[in-house]
C-alpha cells in the first residue's frame, strides 16, 4: 500500500509538471502507425504549470525482435509507449525492429548517444539480455527486459513480466465450457519457462470447468519450434482438428495462421496477448471466442515514474497482475491484463455467438475470479496445487533441475508461489496436458 501511494504521489507531481514540458520544441520520433484513441475521453484537468518544475525529459527506447505490424507482442508494446506519450508530454518514444542479440548493445549505444536516450529495454529476454553488459557504462540509464527463464537483475537492469496468466486461466473456463469434443488444442512454440507457466493458468481454467460441467477434458500441446512461423503454426493446428478432434484451439506463438485454421475448419478459436479481433482484425467472433489484452503501459508507466523521481536503486522485478492498473490520458483505468474481444472488455469480450453455449455457473465463476483477481484477493497458481504431467524442460542453468515425475506435485494448493520459481524454474506441464511429438 505504501507502495502504491507513492507511486500515485509521483504519478500526480508528473502530470503537473506535464503541461510546463509540454510546451518545449520536441524531436519527432520514429514511430508506427498511430493507434486510434478510444472514443469516450474525459475532460482534462488543468493544473497551473507553476506548481512544479520541468519534467525530466524521458526518451524511451524499445528494441523489438520482430516487426510491430502484425503482431501481437510487439503491436503491444507498440501501443504501450503511444498512451505514455499522450498522458506524458515528456515521453518520447523511440524504437527499432528486428533486433538479434548482436544488436541490442550497439543499437542502445547509438539511441543513448544520439538520441538521448535514457530508458532502454528489449522486448524479449534473448535479446534483451544482453543489455545488462552496458547497464554499470550508463549509470544514468534505467535499462531492461522480459523475463523468459532468466531473472538476472543490476541496480539499473530492470526485469519485467505481466501476469497473464490470470487471464489466460479466465480464458480456460471459457474454453473449457465451449468444447463438444472435450479436446481443446494448443499450438505451441517451443517449451520454454514462459510458455510453460503461461499454458498452467490456461489448464487449470479448462480443468476448473471441467470439475464445475463434470466433463473430461483433454488438452494437447504441439509444438512449433519457433514463436513465428505460419507454415508450421498452420499445419500443426490443422492437425490437431483433424486428427485429434479439437474443437477449440488456441496458441502460444505469434502469427494469426492458427486463426485462420480455426475459420476453415469452424471450431472455435481463443486468442492471447491482444484483442486479435478488434486491433488486429484476425477474424471475427464468430471465430474468435475471447481474446485478452495486455497492457504494458502499466509497467512501463512506474519504470517512467520512477526514473523522473530520480531513483538510483529503481524495482527491479515488475510481475504485476490485474489488481495493478493504470489511468490512460482519457481517464479510462486499465489492469495490466484483461479479456478483450472486439473492443469489448471483461466478460463483455466473450463472443455474442459462443456466449448461449457457456452454463450459466460458468458466468458466474468468470465473473467471480474476475473480480477477485481485481482486488488481488484470488490467484489461479495459489488455489491450486501444481501436479506435474512428467513432461517439460530440463534445466542447466544457473542450477540444474529435472523435470518432475508424472504424478509429483510441486507445490500444494493454498501455497503460494514464489515469484522467482515462477519466472524461472516453472519447467514442466501440469497433469492433464498431453504433448505431441
Amino acid at each position: 500500500m505504501k507502495q502504491m501511494k507513492i507511486y500515485i504521489l509521483l504519478a500526480t507531481l508528473l502530470i503537473a509538471s506535464m503541461m510546463l514540458a509540454s510546451c518545449a520544441p520536441a524531436t519527432t520520433p520514429t514511430q508506427a502507425p498511430a493507434t486510434q484513441a478510444p472514443a469516450t475521453q474525459a475532460p482534462a484537468t488543468q493544473v497551473p504549470a507553476t506548481q512544479a518544475p520541468a519534467a525530466t525529459p524521458v526518451v524511451f527506447a524499445i528494441e523489438h525482435f520482430g516487426v510491430i505490424a502484425g503482431s501481437t507482442w510487439g503491436g503491444a508494446q507498440d501501443r504501450a509507449l503511444k498512451r505514455i506519450e499522450a498522458k506524458y508530454p515528456n515521453v518520447k518514444y523511440i524504437f527499432r525492429e528486428n533486433v538479434a542479440p548482436d544488436q541490442s548493445d550497439p543499437f542502445a549505444e547509438d539511441m543513448i548517444a544520439n538520441d538521448k536516450a535514457n530508458i532502454v529495454i528489449g522486448s524479449a529476454e534473448f535479446m534483451g539480455l544482453p543489455l545488462k553488459d552496458i547497464a554499470a557504462k550508463y549509470p544514468d540509464v534505467y535499462f531492461g527486459t522480459v523475463v523468459a527463464s532468466d531473472l538476472t537483475t543490476m541496480p539499473n537492469f530492470i526485469r519485467f513480466f505481466p501476469r497473464q496468466d490470470q487471464a489466460l486461466y479466465l480464458e480456460g473456463l471459457i474454453a473449457g465450457a465451449l468444447t463438444k469434443t472435450n479436446v481443446i488444442g494448443i499450438v505451441s512454440a517451443y517449451p520454454n519457462i514462459q510458455v510453460l507457466h503461461r499454458q498452467a493458468g490456461f489448464v487449470l481454467g479448462v480443468q476448473d470447468a471441467g470439475k464445475l460441467l463434470n466433463k473430461d477434458i483433454k488438452v494437447y500441446t504441439k509444438y512449433v519450434g519457433s514463436w513465428y512461423s505460419p507454415p508450421d503454426e498452420k499445419s500443426i493446428a490443422e492437425t490437431l482438428v483433424d486428427t485429434y478432434k479439437a474443437d477449440v484451439l488456441t496458441v502460444q506463438t505469434d502469427s494469426s495462421a492458427a486463426v485462420d485454421v480455426a475459420k476453415a475448419k469452424g471450431v472455435w478459436f481463443v486468442g492471447k496477448d491482444m484483442d486479435i479481433v478488434g486491433e488486429l482484425h484476425w477474424g471475427d467472433t464468430k471465430t474468435v471466442a475471447v481474446s485478452f489484452d495486455t497492457r504494458w503501459e502499466v509497467i512501463f508507466e512506474k519504470m517512467i515514474l520512477e526514473y523522473v523521481a530520480g531513483n538510483k536503486k529503481p524495482t527491479t522485478v515488475y510481475y504485476p497482475g490485474m489488481e495493478t492498473t493504470m489511468t490512460l490520458a482519457d481517464g479510462t483505468v486499465e489492469p495490466t491484463v484483461d479479456l478483450m474481444n472486439d473492443g469489448k472488455v471483461g466478460l463483455d469480450a466473450i463472443s455474442p455467438a459462443a456466449l448461449p453455449s457457456i452454463p450459466q455457473p460458468i458466468l458466474d465463476l468468470l465473473k467471480q475470479r474476475r473480480d477477485q483477481m481485481m482486488a488481488g484477493t484470488w490467484d489461479p497458481f495459489t488455489d491450486h496445487a501444481f501436479i506435474s504431467a512428467g513432461t517439460g524442460l530440463e534445466l542447466t542453468t544457473p542450477t540444474k533441475i529435472s523435470i518432475p515425475a508424472a504424478g509429483t506435485e510441486v507445490k500444494a494448493a493454498g501455497v503460494v508461489p514464489t515469484t522467482e520459481f515462477l519466472l524461472t524454474q516453472f519447467n514442466f506441464d501440469l497433469q492433464g496436458t498431453t504433448v505431441l511429438k
